[in-house]
């Protein structure tokens, strides 16, 4: 039997990998329901808040792209009651509509909630790394 500190370990894991599966997929209403109700998104210069908002900036970020792989593992992750911070390290291969194909690393800054007994996620702060290899291109 896992304790609650290894329970919640186990579902903020699972939230990641959901989140990460839903991109794969592009499947925005599975994406969506990662996210609280009224999460915060920070992309580099955008900042959307609330789950309509971010989906709406998801959804038109997306569009700009033939197929996306996103991988991603946490770091680290603290659990302080109904609240939780986590880093998570992504990796993610883009081949855009127009333009060569890239790939991206970076690091989410999380911080999620506990709301209606699931994980969500309440805020992620995302800071790319661009990642060249030799003769791949972009």
């Amino acid at each position: 039997m896992l304790s609650n500190d290894e329970s919640d370990r186990l579902a903020i894991r699972e939230l990641i990998d959901r989140y990460s599966d839903a991109v794969n997929r592009t499947d925005a209403e599975s994406w969506a329901s990662t996210w609280s109700a009224s999460g915060v998104w920070v992309l580099r210069s955008v900042r959307a808040e609330g789950r309509a908002d971010i989906l709406k900036t998801w959804k038109a970020a997306m569009a700009g792209f033939r197929a996306v792989f996103f991988m991603a593992f946490p770091g680290s992750i603290r659990i302080d009651g109904d609240t939780a911070e986590a880093v998570t390290h992504t990796f993610e291969a883009m081949e855009p509509l127009d333009g060569p194909s890239r790939f991206q690393a970076g690091q989410y800054r999380d911080r999620l909630v506990r709301e209606g007994g699931e994980w969500k996620f309440s805020e992620r702060a995302f800071t790319p790394r661009a990642i060249r290899f030799p003769g791949a291109g972009g």
